[in-house]
């Protein structure tokens, strides 16, 4: 089975490569060895052949990941500066490209699915947008697969919550099963809370990037949020898995220690998802960028939160801090202002979607300090029973 692969003066019309049943597989390799995220450093050159829009790259990739796929997407350095390559592992002429497998990285966790260092030389790519733009062209699939980070991540709190609670509906202990234990029930509640905001934020973010690319988003401001909102989900919710993972396991004792109740895997793949596709800080930055150089994503960032105004006043509370506090932002804090956007975004999603014992649980922990510094810290006034009730259904056990 052969599909056109790509279309446009740049590009070959006639390239042909063969594609799996469920279609093209695509990779990516951007990260070099001796720059990490510092992609401009990158040393990978591309010179260009008699062939308009056809180059030859040489050099080294530290990690690219997929290395199974059909095709890659690749940043090296052309004559007018770091540009974006679409690099097919089968020639138009059905012969194979150079692509070289220097070794596969030993890694903690997500080992099913490989990453390598390949060495390129005369490895034959296509341009993929104007040269010397490469990291604009290269951001638009990183705004894909970080979402799918995101995503990736809540689902993995929904799978770990669901098998640790199914572990305390069925293990007995100091006269009565683990879920009727009320310290039990404000850790899973607390979990549940997580979870949910993680997924609802998940939602919002897929919505936003379908109508952007759609075109229903006359006005920009699909764009505009998902620019900036798909950064802030991709830090806050990939760095509260490893956590959120760590005291799910806990939750099944000695046995969620042992490789074969399957939590330790779900412990080791967590971490990634923060890393994958710029670590914490780099996303951290990016949304400083985006604050900085593109105004209309703060516009419709509070727009979004607009849409929550009144329904309590802590979010209005928090609303208004975060408001004042922007123009204050250094880098040294833009950790800190990327949480406070985060938890204020997820409790307006709360308070206008989910039932009131999610949504008063949530703002009165997160947003107004009525919390302590590990899961399983709600106040006494939690609706434990109304939480629980959500996110445990008897179906899950």
């Amino acid at each position: 089975m052969y599909e056109p692969l790509l279309t446009g003066r740049a590009y070959d019309p006639g390239l042909r490569v063969p594609t799996r049943k469920r279609g093209l597989l695509a990779g990516m390799g951007m990260t070099e060895k001796q720059g990490g995220s510092d992609v401009r450093t990158n040393t990978t050159t591309a010179t260009p052949t008699a062939e308009p829009g056809v180059y030859t790259l040489r050099g080294h990739k530290w990690f690219t990941s997929a290395p199974m796929c059909d095709v890659f997407l690749v940043l090296a350095q052309a004559p007018h500066g770091l540009s974006c390559f679409l690099l097919p592992r089968v020639l138009p002429d059905g012969s194979r490209n150079t692509f070289h497998i220097q070794r596969l990285k030993d890694k903690l966790g997500n080992r099913s699915n490989a990453s390598c260092e390949p060495e390129f030389d005369g490895t034959v790519a296509w341009l993929v947008g104007p040269e010397g733009q490469g990291v604009k062209t290269i951001i638009e699939m990183v705004n894909c697969t970080r979402l799918d980070c995101v995503m990736m991540s809540a689902a993995l709190m929904r799978r770990t919550l669901v098998e640790a609670g199914h572990h305390a509906r069925h293990r007995g202990a100091f006269g009565a099963r683990l879920l009727d234990q009320p310290l039990m029930r404000n850790v899973l509640a607390d979990l549940a809370l997580e979870s949910e905001a993680a997924t609802t934020l998940t939602l919002r973010l897929a919505g936003a990037a379908d109508r952007a690319v759609r075109g229903d988003d006359d006005r920009g401001d699909e764009r505009a949020f998902r620019r900036i909102a798909t950064a802030v989900g991709k830090y806050w919710v990939t760095k509260r898995g490893p956590a959120f993972t760590a005291e799910a396991l806990e939750c099944l004792g000695g046995n969620g220690y042992v490789e074969e109740s399957g939590m330790p895997r779900h412990y080791r793949e967590a971490p990634l998802l923060s890393i994958w596709e710029g670590s914490g800080n780099v996303n951290a930055l990016d949304v400083l960028r985006a604050l900085t150089r593109e105004p209309a994503t703060a516009d419709a960032f509070f727009a979004e939160l607009a849409l929550a105004h009144g329904a309590d006043a802590r979010l209005d509370a928090a609303v208004a801090r975060l408001g004042s506090g922007l123009g204050e932002v250094t880098q040294a804090g833009a950790r800190r202002l990327v949480e406070r956007m985060a938890l204020t975004l997820q409790a307006s999603l709360l308070v206008r979607h989910a039932p009131p014992a999610v949504a008063d649980a949530f703002c009165a922990t997160r947003l107004d300090g009525d919390w302590g510094h590990s899961f399983g810290t709600l106040p006494d006034g939690a609706d434990l029973d109304g939480i629980l009730g959500r996110a445990l259904s008897p179906a899950d056990g």
